[in-house]
């Protein structure tokens, strides 16, 4: 099958895909061949709040790129549904399909940030096709959402006129996480105001002499302003290329536009403030009867998935940037149906969320940690994960799960 990326067959490409999002066998042997031949595509996150016409941008955009005789592919996720688990993908109905270009619409599958834990593995599926840029288009996001940013090497936030003192409110989350800001429709009223408010945010930053997030005015629908948000995406770039080699920080391969860069490789250490918990697993009999506890707190059920080959069906509900995670076995030999039975409902597992799973899996193996998996798998939605075992983290059986973004090579 890498073969065949390798030759652009386009169907190869898709299958690929699939196995990475539905975390099919193979998956996680298909994953380390891309990543040890792809990892030169810049990975470019487009977000921003519905209705910002991000996929007119992101479509315009692919055009641009192609036109300048790049390979380009859109990832573009879409919200799912909490009743049935679809999703419209409507952004392919936006998008004209350029030659050239490769769309894939995936659906959220109720994960937080704005996009979904599969998002990573594609990326790298497409980079090992030959594709020079990727194109990630978030759900809709608000003010916390801010994980394209961690998976992205450039990061644009889309913005409309008549926000007012919305931008203010987004302050304390995707605003700082931007690299370009771009206000879309600005042939509308209200744009100068739009980009006052940006540039009095960012003197800070201009004042310590770290990035300066330009500000963009385009309209999506003509393409107005978008061959100068290409021109600053190449200038970031190669800003934190500069950025990157100066602090002899481990750094990853690029080629954009005939300028061959290295975008900053996050890894794990234990000073940085790199990790988070991602969820809470408690095991029980049945989820029907289970989340009408959370559900009278105001909890909502944002995603039920059956893992079949953990004969486990869960139930995500959101908690801020966390979730509680209902596991409920689907087959009485399996690890929850087991689980259960001998202890009865209760705390499965706590997840943590860290930069990069195969480093801390190398780190935690050296230290002489007890662990339950003998090496990091690939789960549900692409993403990649471990168990320690409980004697060595006293008494609780943890999941360590690689972030949105990161334990890519």
């Amino acid at each position: 099958m890498l073969e065949r990326l390798r030759a652009g067959d386009v169907r190869a490409l898709a299958r690929a895909i699939s196995m990475v999002e539905d975390g099919l066998p193979g998956a996680g042997k298909l994953l380390e061949a891309a990543r040890a031949v792809g990892g030169r595509a810049l990975r470019v996150g487009v977000t921003g709040a519905p209705g910002a016409g991000k996929s007119t941008l992101v479509d315009r955009m692919a055009r641009q790129l192609v036109a300048e005789g790049q390979s380009v592919s859109v990832v573009a996720v879409d919200p799912t549904s909490p009743q049935t688990g679809g999703a419209l993908l409507g952004d392919r109905i936006r998008m004209q399909g350029e030659n050239g270009v490769y769309i894939r619409s995936m659906a959220s599958r109720g994960a937080l940030g704005g996009v979904t834990r599969a998002v990573d593995g594609v990326c790298d599926v497409m980079a090992a096709a030959g594709r020079e840029t990727v194109l990630i288009e978030t759900v809709g996001v608000g003010q916390d959402e801010v994980e394209v940013a961690r998976l992205a090497d450039v990061t644009v936030l889309v913005l409309v006129p008549g926000m007012g003192d919305d931008v203010q409110s987004l302050k304390a989350g995707v605003m700082e996480v931007a690299d370009i800001y771009v206000i879309n429709k600005s042939d509308r009223g209200g744009a100068e105001q739009v980009e006052a408010e940006i540039v009095a945010m960012q003197g800070l930053a201009a004042s310590s002499g770290g990035w300066v997030a330009p500000v963009v005015r385009c309209v999506a629908t003509t393409g107005e302003g978008v061959a100068r948000l290409m021109e600053e995406v190449r200038r970031c770039a190669e800003w934190k290329a500069a950025s990157s080699a100066a602090t002899h920080n481990k750094r990853r391969s690029f080629d954009f536009g005939g300028v061959t860069a290295f975008a900053q490789d996050d890894t794990f250490e234990c000073g940085k403030n790199g990790l988070r918990l991602d969820h809470l697993g408690v095991a029980v009999k049945s989820i029907a009867a289970a989340r009408g506890f959370y559900e009278g707190l105001g909890m909502h059920v944002a995603h039920e998935e059956t893992v079949e080959h953990e004969q486990v069906r869960t139930a995500m509900l959101p908690v801020g940037e966390s979730r509680i995670e209902l596991l409920e076995a689907t087959a009485e030999d399996s690890v929850i149906g087991r689980f259960v039975a001998k202890r009865g409902e209760g705390l499965h597992h706590i997840a943590v969320a860290v930069e990069d799973a195969d480093a801390m899996f190398a780190r935690l193996k050296e230290q002489g940690m007890r662990l339950a998996s003998d090496t990091v798998r690939v789960g549900a939605g692409g993403h990649r994960y471990f168990f320690v075992h409980p004697a060595s983290t006293g008494g609780v059986l943890v999941e360590i799960v690689a972030s949105a973004g990161k334990g890519r090579s």
